[in-house]
């Protein structure tokens, strides 16, 4: 059952209806053809223009990108991992050294997460072996302990032991001080039995009140999202979106399980979405190719976040408009073309695909940087192009 938040605790700087004024998101168009909409998420560092890509930079950083070289992509949000940044440097590092923005030397708005997806990944593994594997747990070691107060992790780095609780990880991310949180809950598994799921889901409903809780006590101008769970499983998910519906979160993040091929997604998205306050903003956990894209804006969501383009770039893939080319191939070692014709990022004005093919053999790790510039400066341009598409009733 939801929570009863007769008497809900409001941050002292909300305005009378409810709307924070470091924090606000203002739908600007809805089309005509679908739900897909245009808007602008207003944060105490700048607008982040929706429908948009979201870059994760787990450890403060998009590998191989520095923060003067990501203020000139076009997107204006980036993902940062509580956990591993819990581990190292060490929140209070970081807030001893300003905060992330400061301590990264950024300017535009910073998401960071609640450090809950290591529940799933360090027991499970990756969401492919997941499913693989049909939820069979890893028995690495790495959690020893999931309870109602928390979870308790082995330390990757040094095996020293680590207590994750909601409160913990709100006091972590008010250290790093990113303009959108995440309250602390867990990722079941695709294979999760029903009730096992059920169990889960209460569970993270009373961590994500606990989050919000915790949160509200020193709200430091900073918005939090729910995470919306259940699985595949249709009452559940309604239900976690009538739940968490009734705290006072200032957006809504999909994740859990989002199924195990893109039309389960599809079908869970078409019942979850319009069960959202169309008021708040709409975030995608962990989605972000371009085919899922394509499926998920005329749904009506905003924000996608994904790893996707920067681990293709690593291995010498490039996005372009006639699709994904592998630079390694032997027909571009002597190509004078640039990866994408007519595109203006930093690599495609000044190098060649001959260039880039011989970084990738001679394994020079400015590859990393060329290939990661122009698929990142790829996706925000498809978001401009998705958002004036949009504008025009064509999305």
């Amino acid at each position: 059952m939801p929570f009863n938040l007769s008497d809900p605790t409001t941050p002292s700087s909300a305005t009378q209806d409810g709307v924070k004024p470091y924090f606000y998101f203002e739908v600007i168009h809805t089309s005509k053809k679908s739900n897909a909409r245009v808007g602008r998420i207003h944060t105490p560092h700048g607008i982040i223009e929706t429908p948009g890509f979201v870059a994760v930079g787990t450890n403060a950083t998009i590998k191989g990108l520095d923060s003067v070289l990501m203020e000139q992509l076009p997107i204006d949000l980036m993902f940062c991992n509580t956990y591993h940044l819990m581990l190292q440097p060490g929140a209070e590092t970081i807030q001893k050294m300003g905060g992330l923005h400061s301590f990264m030397n950024r300017k535009k708005p910073l998401i960071t997460d609640s450090g809950g997806f290591q529940v799933f990944s360090l027991s499970y593994g990756g969401v492919t072996s997941e499913l693989k594997s049909k939820g069979k747990k890893k028995n690495d070691g790495s959690v020893l302990k999931i309870s109602e107060e928390g979870v308790l992790f082995r330390s990757y780095r040094d095996g020293s032991k680590l207590l994750l609780t909601p409160e913990k990880s709100v006091e972590a991310q008010k250290m790093l001080g990113a303009d959108i949180i995440i309250p602390f809950d867990e990722l079941p598994p695709y294979h999760m039995g029903e009730e096992a799921l059920k169990r889960s889901l209460e569970r993270t409903h009373r961590w994500e009140k606990r989050s919000m809780d915790a949160h509200l006590k020193n709200p430091q101008k900073q918005a939090m999202y729910a995470v919306i769970h259940g699985g595949i499983h249709k009452a559940y998910r309604l239900l976690s979106c009538q739940t968490l519906s009734a705290l006072p979160f200032d957006g809504f993040a999909i994740g859990g399980s989002l199924g195990k091929t893109r039309e389960e997604m599809e079908t869970m998205l078409d019942y979850t979405i319009p069960a959202l306050d169309p008021k708040k903003p709409r975030h995608l956990l962990g989605i972000g190719d371009l085919a899922s894209l394509d499926m998920a804006v005329p749904l009506g969501l905003d924000t996608f976040d994904s790893a996707y383009p920067t681990k293709a770039a690593r291995h010498g893939m490039a996005l372009t408009q006639n699709g994904a080319i592998t630079i390694d191939q032997g027909i571009y070692k002597d190509d004078p073309r640039p990866l994408d014709a007519g595109c203006l990022c930093h690599t495609c004005q000044h190098y060649t695909r001959a260039y880039l093919h011989h970084l990738l053999k001679a394994k020079e790790l400015t590859l990393y940087t060329l290939m990661s510039l122009h698929n990142l400066y790829f996706m925000g341009k498809t978001m401009e192009r998705i958002r004036e598409k949009i504008l025009n009733d064509e999305i």
